[in-house]
Order: C-alpha cells, then sequence, then structure tokens
C-alpha cells in the first residue's frame, strides 16, 4: 500500500488539485491528485455515496469541476478545447438504442466521430469474433442477455477512440455467474487492445482481479487515494482469486475500507 505517487513519463490521465461539491451539498473532492499511466487498467474503490460516479461525469466533462484541472495525455482540459474521442465513458447501465440492431449500435460511436456508415459498420464486423458477438450483427438489443448488451456497449467505447476508457461498474447489474463470466471475458479483451481503463467498483475481489492498481478511497470528501500494487502475472483468469497472494491483499483492502474480514481456516 502506497500514497500515489508521480510518475515520470507522461500519464494517460492526471487529476491535479480536484474539487467539487453539489450545490448547497456536502464537498465530495478536496483538492484530489492521481494518475494513471498509459496501457495501465486501475480500479477505484470507495463506500456508496462517495461520489465515484461524479468523478467519472466530471472526467469525461460532463460536469465541471469547482478548482483544479483534468490533464489527458498532457494537454489540460481547462486551457483547450476538448475534443470528442480524446476519452471514452461507459456507464453503468448499456444504454443501447432499443430501434438500432447490434452492428448499428456497436458502430454508433464511430458514425458520430464522422466515420461513414459503411466503414463503421465494417469495422465493428471484424471486431465481432473476438467479443463473442459473431451472428447477433442484427438482434436487437430485447433478444439479447444482459452479458451480451454489455458487450456491446463495451465494443462501442472501445471503437469511439477515446482513451482512457472510464467503465462505471458495467457488470453491477448482472447476476453472480454471468457476471464471472463478463471479468474473465473482459480481461481476455483487455490483454489483445490493452486500453487505458479506470473501472470504477464497489467489488474488492473484481478490483483485484481486473487491475495493476487498485485506488482506495476511505474517507468523505475524497482528498487523497491509497494505492495498491496488484502484481498477480497476466494474463489471469477467475481462479487468481483462490490465490493466497490474492486473498491476503483482500484482507488489505478491506481494512482501507472499514470491513475487516472475519476468517475461517486462512480463508477470506
Amino acid at each position: 500500500m502506497n500514497e500515489i505517487r508521480t510518475n515520470k513519463a507522461t500519464p494517460a490521465l492526471s487529476v491535479r488539485g480536484l474539487s467539487y461539491s453539489f450545490p448547497e451539498g456536502p464537498v465530495l473532492f478536496e483538492k484530489l491528485d492521481f494518475s494513471i499511466r498509459a496501457g495501465e487498467f486501475v480500479a477505484l474503490l470507495a463506500p456508496s455515496g462517495a461520489g465515484k460516479t461524479t468523478l467519472f461525469r466530471l472526467l469525461a466533462g460532463l460536469v465541471k469541476p469547482a478548482a483544479g484541472e483534468i490533464v489527458l495525455g498532457g494537454l489540460s482540459e481547462s486551457k483547450a478545447p476538448r475534443k470528442k474521442s480524446r476519452i471514452g465513458y461507459m456507464p453503468q447501465r448499456d444504454c443501447l438504442m432499443p430501434w438500432r440492431s447490434v452492428l448499428d449500435n456497436a458502430a454508433l460511436g464511430l458514425e458520430l466521430s464522422g466515420v461513414s456508415r459503411q466503414e463503421a459498420r465494417r469495422q465493428v464486423r471484424e471486431l465481432l469474433p473476438s467479443f463473442g458477438l459473431e451472428g447477433t450483427e442484427e438482434k436487437m438489443p430485447h433478444e439479447l442477455s444482459g452479458g451480451m448488451r454489455q458487450r456491446v456497449s463495451f465494443l462501442r467505447s472501445l471503437l469511439s477512440g477515446g482513451d482512457p476508457l472510464l467503465l462505471d461498474e458495467p457488470f453491477s447489474a448482472l447476476d453472480a455467474m454471468t457476471r464471472a463470466g463478463m471479468q474473465e471475458w473482459l480481461l481476455q479483451i483487455w490483454e489483445q487492445h490493452r486500453k487505458t481503463v479506470l473501472f470504477i467498483t464497489h467489488d474488492v475481489d473484481e478490483a483485484l482481479l481486473l487491475s495493476d492498481r487498485v485506488l482506495v478511497a476511505s474517507s468523505s470528501p475524497i482528498s487523497s487515494l491509497l494505492e495498491f500494487e496488484v502484481a498477480l502475472p497476466r494474463p489471469r483468469d477467475y481462479s487468481a482469486v483462490l490465490e493466497p497472494s490474492f486473498i491476503q491483499l483482500k484482507r488489505q483492502v478491506l481494512e482501507q475500507l472499514g470491513r475487516t474480514p472475519a476468517t475461517r481456516g486462512g480463508i477470506v
């Protein structure tokens, strides 16, 4: 466990002195600093109501901070207009358009960035097999399972060209078995594309399984984050959660969140 430290290389995302509160509401962030390296998968853990989703809205440019700056690839967002494709955002709900097919939903981000419909569809078709979506091109969202809908949503976010990708609890609405399968699927997809990812979750196992680092906010307002390096070898699969090193790290994270785990036979 370490305090967040400054990286010598230019980070893909830096937050400097970020402060924000809702009008006439509590302060959520107070002079918050953190950074994410290019190609890194980082998870953010914080108690419910601490402002995790609001942080994503700030990073995505949907809400303006009261103070501080957000720097993408060395360029401050407060000093230059944001380009549409500079950051990708996948919210909790898949937000698929019910009147568009899988093919056209996945192509939407490309089309909005100016790619022709024909070219956007071609790019989507190339990736459908690796996303487990082959044969679903003409299906409508209501014909898909929850896990399949999230795959389409993630493909759309990936093709939008944004980097980093902000993933806001994308598997929270799925049942336990589907969620575990989606976590393994995301591990495989990330290994192929190595996008910079900031992933919000309230699930400690999920955070540790997926990430290179886990950032933990244990108090409110959030003014600092504790960093946990996840040294588990990649590629990973769900069996990693049974490793002694995983269990030990999980215990440390839970302690920081104020949830000291009970133990039985050394297993959390």
